[in-house]
């Protein structure tokens, strides 16, 4: 049995059809058709197929126009994924990390032995020698202020800020505060290149992260990876004296990259690169921004950082701890 839907007919074919079947059954013709019904059923499939073919042939024309083309290659990556985004960052901020050269002077014993320490005491002869360190930083202000870490500068005899150009100057510490380990250092110069301060409450694992400095001495290094965690609490990596909840970032980290900045996609500064796990591979922490810009006011302002804190001091009470009690009206 043929079957086809008539709405979808070739109108034309069909109407040709019943003027056909009429003249043939007015003619008289059809009479002997029916003595013939093989002919009769050859007639009405030719005519039934060249109707429901026209039908079909609709129906898969509209299919094909319905139907779209499947792409097989892969979606367009966003405007974001550029993969030349991390040479744009590094343009637009390269100038604004500087290295820092710091020395030093700390007294030794050659007589580490605890026999000799035993016997002698804090009377063992010492001599003095001179440490050298390098670390990174960044450009705040046009007027030459920099933010670094603190242990990068802390009881340095001497400071010195080398730019991307080559330009070296003397640095001045105008403050540290080894509880964030976050540093400010002045250098006298104008029109310097600066950084541009992100927002690091907003970041999320996975985001892009860039880190920029000189690692074993090596100037201007770039490095890629991401944000792996946030919100690390200073005990979890072996630091508990600060008070910062850190970035973590698979980005490579080594000696001489504390101090630098640690970026995202858009070039703006999300944190300072401060510290890495000893024989861990790809676990580093940064402080983040927003708490390193808070200190660095409060260190601009004053040289110094005044943190709050709770705690419970143990002694005898005694009659002159008592008396002092007593005079500070504390009704105790």
């Amino acid at each position: 049995m043929i079957a086809c839907e008539f709405n979808n007919l070739d109108r034309q074919k069909l109407s040709l059809l019943q003027t056909v079947m009429f003249v043939l059954l007015k003619s008289g013709i059809m009479k002997r058709l029916f003595k013939q019904p093989v002919l009769y059923l050859t007639l009405l499939v030719i005519g039934s197929s060249a109707g429901c073919s026209s039908s079909l042939g609709e129906r898969s024309n509209a299919q094909e126009r319905s139907i779209p083309l499947e792409n097989n290659s892969t979606s367009p990556l966003p405007a974001t994924a550029n993969p030349n985004y991390v040479a744009k960052v590094v343009q637009q901020v390269g100038p604004a990390v500087v290295r820092i050269d710091s020395t030093r002077t700390v007294e030794i014993s050659p007589f580490q032995d605890p026999f000799f320490q035993r016997f002698f005491g804090d009377q063992l002869p010492t001599r003095e020698r001179v440490q050298r360190g390098t670390g990174s930083g960044f450009i705040i202000s046009a007027d030459g202020q920099i933010l670094t870490n603190a242990h990068v500068v802390e009881d340095a005899d001497n400071v010195s800020v080398v730019l991307k150009d080559g330009r070296r100057f003397q640095g001045k510490v105008i403050g540290t505060d080894p509880v964030t380990d976050v540093a400010v250092v002045k250098i006298n110069a104008t029109g310097l290149p600066t950084v541009k301060l992100g927002n690091s409450d907003n970041l999320q694992p996975g985001q892009a992260a860039i880190a920029i400095g000189n690692p074993l001495g090596l100037n201007y290094t770039v490095a890629q990876g991401i944000i792996s965690a946030t919100g690390r609490d200073s005990a979890d990596i072996g630091v508990p004296a600060e008070r910062v909840d850190f970035i973590q970032t698979d980005t490579a980290i080594n000696p001489g990259n504390s101090g630098g900045p640690l970026l995202n996609a858009q070039g703006e500064v999300i944190g300072i690169n401060t510290a890495i796990i000893q024989g861990a591979e790809g676990i580093g922490f940064a402080i983040p921004i927003n708490t390193a810009q808070r200190i660095a006011s409060e260190l601009i302002a004053t040289g110094r950082v005044e943190h709050l804190y709770i705690g419970i001091y143990m002694a005898d009470l005694s009659p002159q701890l008592r008396q002092k009690i007593n005079q500070s009206n504390l009704n105790i």
